[in-house]
Order: structure tokens, then sequence, then C-alpha cells
């Protein structure tokens, strides 16, 4: 995976320090460099990075404020000679922050933040797109086909997944959470902390209870609010 990046930064040799790191990182492609945000700004909306390396004190216009200009997929790491911004960097969202002078430990671990991120990102898209995943179970990994299932039940720290055409449940070692990040969300919802339901397979809900043939499956009171948001767009 090749990640195009820019450099935003008035102090030159900052940046050239910076461009020198992008030119040995193998995932990296260089498209530019700015000595400030204001002479970036247009290329960048044109042409939008997926990470940007961004200093925070400039003139004119400051790399906090132009992090607010950037599209949500752009990735940012703030790169400046004062800690006291770290927090404010957070709050846009930054996934790193490198303080000057930046060795290059420090920005290759940044960069690898960056290069997970887009990894699982389009490891996502394609399983959205595809409609399917291989599943980890008793050393083999097994198709799953998103549409055949009909809930995920939370056992310690295994996940069973349940098919509609009552074949034997697969259990893999896997949280809740990360299985719930990779079904598309437009078909299934956490109902439960230990249940998330296949909505196209709900025959009926009665007393807060989701009803699939023969199983019950509870909704907890802190999934109320969005199950009852989904009855709602559902109903006459």
């Amino acid at each position: 995976m090749i990640l195009n990046c820019a450099i935003i930064d008035d102090e030159p040799l900052a940046a050239e320090l910076l461009a020198s790191y992008v030119q040995k990182t193998p995932e990296l492609n260089l498209t530019g460099v700015y000595e400030s945000a204001v002479t970036a700004m247009k290329e960048l909306r044109n042409n939008p990075v997926d990470i940007l390396f961004l200093d925070i004190q400039m003139p004119e216009l400051s790399g906090l404020e132009f992090a607010n200009l950037l599209p949500k997929d752009t990735k940012i790491i703030f790169t400046t000679a004062f800690d006291r911004y770290a927090i404010e960097g957070y709050k846009v969202n930054a996934v790193d922050y490198l303080l000057k002078p930046i060795s290059y430990d420090s920005f290759l671990m940044s960069v690898n933040k960056v290069v997970g991120w887009f990894s699982e990102k389009r490891r996502m898209e394609t399983m959205s797109r595809d409609r399917f995943v291989y599943v980890k179970s008793e050393y083999k990994l097994l198709r799953v086909d998103f549409d055949d299932i009909v809930y995920v039940e939370g056992v310690k720290d295994y996940v069973k997944i349940y098919f509609a055409d009552k074949r034997k449940p697969i259990m893999s070692l896997m949280n809740m959470k990360k299985i719930e990040d990779y079904l598309p969300h437009d078909q299934f919802m956490r109902v439960h902390r230990s249940f998330i339901v296949n909505m196209a397979k709900v025959e009926m809900i009665d007393r807060g209870r989701m009803v699939i043939g023969d199983t019950f499956i509870p909704v907890s009171e802190s999934y109320k609010e969005q199950v009852q948001e989904y009855i709602d767009e559902h109903c006459f």
C-alpha cells in the first residue's frame, strides 16, 4: 500500500528533514512540500492526500485551524517544537503528535499507525462489497456469507455465529467489537452486550426481545434507543 502525503512547515530545515524521512519510507509518496497552510490550501482541496505532516505554529493560518478545513479521510500528524499543543492536536482527531527535533523512529511509528488504519479501512470496504468473510475456527478458515448469518453471540473470549440454514454454529476466538466493526452496519445491529442481530431475520419484537424462530434475543437498556430508531424507520 502506497499512501500519498504532503508536508506543511514554515521552517525549511524541518521540512527538508521530513521530506528525507518520507523518501526512505516505501509506503509513502510525497506529493508536495509547502511553507504555509495558505499556499497549500487550494492544492490539497483539489488533490487531497492520505497523510499530512502539519506544523502547528505558522503565520496567517495555524495548523490547528487548517486541520478543520481538511477532508475527513486525511490523516494528520502534527509536527511542532512545543508540547503544549498536544491536547489541542488530539481535539481535531490528529493521528499523532511529533515533537521537534523528530527522529526517524518516531516518524515511522506515526506512519505505521496511519498505514494500519488505511489497511483496516480497505479490508472492511472489501468485505462489505463482497458480502462475505473468512472466519478462523478450529485451525480452519471457513467462508461465512453475511446474508446467511442470523445472529452472533459473545461467549467470553469467543463469538458464536448462528446461521439461517440451521447448520452447526461457528465458534471463533474474537471479541464482539471486532466482529461488529466487520459486519455491514446497514444490516446488523448490536442489541445487547452479548448479541448482534441480522435485522432482516427478525420476525417479531415482543416485550423488549427479538424473536427469530424459536430464539428470543434480549435487547439491553443501553441499546434500546438505537433499536427503537430502527423500528420507527420501518413502521407504517
